[in-house]
């Protein structure tokens, strides 16, 4: 059973409590952590003395008129993690003694914004790091940023028309270290046409359909079922056609997928070891090989708990990196071949610690709210006479005890089935539902709170706790912001940054505030299925409760829609200074007019409009029709997300 926190006065609460509560320091590694004030700090370099607390970040975005939701991206943690990915390679090949060096590449599709994009190709530039690009639309943008890099390596994967393969070879003629991956046999040909046409000798990869399986969610990403790749059978037809033309040497780069957010370290071995021997033979047959690229995989541990779950990856970024590193290498040893250049598209390794989303709550709703007294005298104040189930449900109340708690519950269960079935054949008053309601959540808020008294909680009563939960109405969307969590159950720590030192009395799911059932966050990080409530403070009146969602930096901006016409959020960067910090960029949101013009409601259309139907309303005076045309104008110019003070609570 998941019990919630000891009801303890406020300053017995310590900040190793909600450390260990939260899981922060397990999911956090050491970028996360509670300062003084019971604040969320931020350490972008892991070091304890130099961090930013979150919560004076949000006030003071607040003071520059930035409202939340917000995501908060920190540009250092960004550089870090591209540091920690090349020094763990770094060790292995020293350790393995590898004869070759290691490159990432940045799957820009993991977060296309161009100001996340500039800075990883910024930060990866001592490291000789490249990008990698899947659509045509990806390549043209790339192609912007590198043209003072010639030789750090773009990689083209996805599916390439004619004018994608000349846009390459074309980069190609211009200097650029840029790597077609023929992911179906047809685009040999095209780029063996644009090759000749522009007489470039084009470096080509391949990627290999691999028989290995994959892993977690996206096993069915790789092996012989996956979307891309060739067989090896096509691999052969491949090199033969490039033999024939006298153009092996320009076969320069073997790919695989191995999947994403591999959580078994086992998987991750498989696939390198048999794509080392595909290189290692390719290599003896004559082909101009230089690189092996494993492709993404790398996982991020979302739960914090080092397991085989599939939000969370059972190895260490060294482990990964050396277990990449001595099977390449003792291939290649074996079959006397050279070590190749490693490549690596990590993605979502490099970018998701570094973006968070923070919010306000809106106002809780909660089950264990009714009172009463159990004696009916005191509890009805009708002349009617109280029905057996409602009679059955006072009893019920009454007779809870540590010793009763299993046969109550069961007591008052069916009382409130009879009463139900009662009232749905016209044989019971609404205010005796009411009363019956009202005495069945009484019952079980009263047994709930003699189990958290409880050593060992009857295995009947254990899911008390979660179904007596809040519901904490949230000013975000779901599906803008985290899709992956709506789609397809993905764990994401998430936690308050601020009153750390309280006691979190509260259990409860997350609602946001899009009309729609499926926007709600009912599962959290603990055991490998998670938790259906999180831990949480009661909302106040006077303060605004701040929640964050943490590691969205991987895909949760890109995948976002606008269910409801909830935009883009506001997004600041964030980066350590001696001082404290600074905010680099700002980004505002999505205005109404911004959104309601990606689905084609012209916004000077509809203010043309909505004057048109002011000017003919006859009960409106010229103040208050010039008041309602500024409301509507400012409505359009508005942020799509709730904002300012006056936020209603459900």
């Amino acid at each position: 059973m998941n019990t919630p926190a000891k009801l303890l006065p406020v300053n017995t609460w310590k900040i190793e409590q909600s450390l260990d509560l939260y899981q922060v320091e397990a999911w956090g590694k050491g970028y996360f952590s509670i300062n003084d004030a019971g604040h969320v700090v931020v350490r972008p370099s892991m070091d304890a003395a130099r961090e930013i607390d979150l919560y004076d970040v949000v006030q003071g975005l607040k003071a520059r008129d930035l409202h939340t939701p917000v995501v908060i991206r920190f540009s250092d943690i960004l550089a870090h993690r591209l540091r920690h990915l090349a020094e763990a390679f770094s060790t292995a090949i020293s350790e393995n003694d590898y004869k070759n060096r290691y490159a990432a590449v940045f799957p820009i599709k993991v977060n296309q914004q161009r100001l996340v994009v500039e800075e990883v190709y910024r930060y990866g530039a001592e490291f000789g790091f490249g990008l990698e690009v899947g659509s045509k639309p990806e390549l043209l943008a790339v192609m912007s940023i590198t043209e003072n890099a010639p030789e750090r390596i773009v990689v083209c994967n996805g599916f390439k028309d004619d004018s994608y393969i000349e846009a390459v070879i074309l980069a190609t003629k211009l200097g650029r270290t840029i790597i077609p991956v023929v992911e179906n046999y047809e685009e040999i040909h095209l780029i063996l046409k644009h090759a000749e046409r522009y007489a470039v000798r084009p470096k080509i990869g391949v990627r290999v359909k691999l028989a290995s399986e994959g892993a977690g969610r996206w096993r069915e990403s790789a092996g012989e079922k996956s979307k891309f790749g060739l067989f090896i059978s096509e691999i052969l037809d491949l090199h033969a056609l490039l033999k024939e033309r006298n153009m092996l040497d320009c076969l320069q780069l073997v790919h695989c997928h191995p999947g994403s957010q591999l959580q078994d370290i086992r998987r991750v071995k498989d696939a390198i070891n048999e794509l080392a021997h595909v290189y290692a033979e390719l290599k003896i047959m004559g082909a101009g090989l230089q690189y092996i690229d494993i492709g993404g995989g790398l996982g991020v541990d979302y739960d914090g708990s080092g397991t085989n779950f599939e939000s969370s990856m059972n190895y260490t970024l060294n482990e990964y990196a050396s277990d990449v590193v001595y099977r390449i290498k003792s291939v290649c040893d074996a079959r006397d071949v050279p070590h190749p250049m490693i490549v690596s598209e990590s993605g979502r390794a490099i970018a998701a610690h570094h973006s968070l989303l923070v919010f306000d709550t809106l106002g809780s709703s909660t089950l264990d709210q009714f009172k009463v007294t159990g004696r009916p005298e005191e509890d009805y104040h009708g002349h009617e006479e109280v029905p057996q189930p409602v009679r059955d449900l006072f009893d019920s109340f009454r007779s809870v005890n540590e010793r009763r708690l299993v046969e109550c519950y069961h007591d008052g269960l069916q009382a409130r089935e009879q009463a139900l079935q009662m009232f749905n054949l016209g044989y019971l008053s609404l205010e005796f539902r009411a009363l019956a309601e009202k005495l069945y959540w009484a019952t079980c808020t009263k047994i709930r709170d003699y189990c958290r008294k409880l050593d060992r909680v009857p295995e009947e009563l254990e899911n008390l706790e979660d179904m007596l939960s809040d519901i904490y109405f949230c000013n975000f969307s779901v599906f803008q912001s985290l899709p992956d969590s709506w789609a397809i159950d993905q764990l994401f720590p998430i936690m308050p940054i601020h009153r750390l030192l309280e006691v979190p009395t509260r259990r409860g799911t997350l609602q946001d505030i899009t009309c729609d059932s499926d926007g709600v966050i009912d599962r959290f990080a603990g055991g490998r299925k998670g938790k259906p409530s999180l831990e949480l403070h009661p909302v106040r009146e006077d303060e605004p409760y701040i929640l964050g969602i943490f590691l969205t930096g991987a895909y949760q901006e890109i995948l976002g829609d606008l269910h409801n016409l909830f935009g883009d959020t506001n997004a600041v960067h964030v980066r350590l200074t001696e001082g404290g910090y600074e905010i680099t960029d700002m980004v505002h949101g999505d205005t109404v007019t911004e959104v309601l013009n990606y689905v084609q409601f012209q916004g000077s259309d509809l203010l043309a409009k909505f004057r048109r139907k002011v000017a003919g309303a006859k009960d409106l005076s010229r103040d208050e029709a010039n008041r309602f045309i500024a409301d509507y104008v400012a409505g359009l110019e508005g942020y799509t997300y709730l904002e300012g003070e006056e936020l209603p609570t459900p």
